[in-house]
């Protein structure tokens, strides 16, 4: 054995353990608690059991987009139909249910068939047809904003005007053992995507396209197939949050899906998933969805205007892309 061979310290435990992914996802949660401190001190009561459980509320619509925008950057792709697959599957609920308890049930199918069959046409567009996602995804947006607006015609629409059913108000506003029903949902959302990223074999396949569709390929993975589903995923978490923020408001709205675009994306960057794919985790976009979260609250009890938000939001995403770009570079 040479000199240089002995002097080369195996790997702690620890730091086999902590990866530079799995230590991304800790700095995002601590990053959540330094900002749940800060906003303590600029306005007391902010991080009491109350404040927090509200934030971590918000966070869950946040998060339920993101967690379709994970799936599709962990492949190196990107989900710009996000606002109005949202946004149509709230009206298509609206609609359909007609304020009825009773028909609660089809709206909700049909809400989220229709988010799914966005995403799969994404995803046909660019696996088949070659078109970049960032083209595919945009045009898509475009196509269901103009629908939605013209056969509601601009929200005017009788059935488009009806409150949500009461029972989906009382399951997105209610609590369930003392804890808001919207976090719950967040958490199962939370248990099933971590399992499937962590331990299924399309897990598996979803790191491995990411880092090489060509190398997957050659190792008999369906990447075709795979960018799809991821796809169709996506659609239908946005068509899921639609439903949610429907109910938690009682109505559909014109652009009630405009903020989660940028939001679901800076999410997904700041919990430290590698905006070219193949690295990262949904639990940091949990994490990153919560810093988002309390970083805009934190800035309205300061009375921040719009725009210094913006700027805030902006500044934050490009630093966190080059410190995570240095260290990819650096790996």
């Amino acid at each position: 054995m040479s000199a240089t061979t002995e002097s080369q310290p195996a790997p702690s435990g620890l730091r086999t353990i902590l990866n530079p992914d799995r230590r991304k996802i800790i700095y995002g949660f601590v990053a959540a608690i330094g900002l749940f401190i800060i906003g303590e001190i600029v306005k007391p009561g902010f991080a009491s059991a109350s404040g927090i459980q509200q934030i971590l509320e918000i966070s869950s619509f946040v998060g339920i987009v993101a967690a379709g925008q994970t799936f599709v950057i962990l492949v190196g792709g990107i989900d710009l139909s996000v606002p109005w697959v949202l946004n149509a599957a709230a009206i298509v609920l609206i609609s359909q249910s007609a304020g009825s308890n009773g028909k609660l049930a089809i709206g909700i199918v049909l809400a989220l068939v229709l988010g799914l069959a966005c995403g799969i046409v994404n995803g046909l567009g660019i696996v088949l047809l070659g078109i970049p996602a960032v083209v595919m995804t945009l045009g898509m947006n475009g196509i269901v904003e103009g629908l939605s607006l013209g056969v509601t015609h601009g929200l005017s629409c009788g059935g488009c005007l009806k409150p949500a059913p009461t029972a989906l108000v009382n399951a997105m506003t209610g609590k369930t053992l003392g804890i808001d029903t919207s976090l719950l949902i967040w958490i199962g959302i939370i248990i099933v995507v971590s399992f499937v990223l962590s331990f299924t074999t399309f897990g598996r396949r979803i790191y491995a396209v990411g880092n090489s569709e060509r190398v997957s390929f050659l190792a008999g993975v369906n990447v075709k197939l795979v960018t799809v589903t991821l796809y169709a995923l996506s659609g239908l978490f946005a068509a899921a949050a639609g439903i949610a923020l429907a109910g938690f408001g009682g109505s559909a709205t014109l652009g009630m899906g405009d903020p989660y675009l940028f939001q679901s994306i800076a999410a997904v960057v700041i919990g430290g998933t590698y905006i070219l794919g193949g690295r990262g985790h949904y639990l940091g976009t949990v994490a990153g969805a919560i810093v988002l979260t309390t970083l805009i609250s934190v800035l309205l009890a300061k009375s921040a205007p719009d725009y210094a938000r913006d700027i805030v939001y902006g500044v934050v995403i490009l630093a966190i892309l080059l410190l995570y770009g240095r260290q990819r570079s650096e790996a």
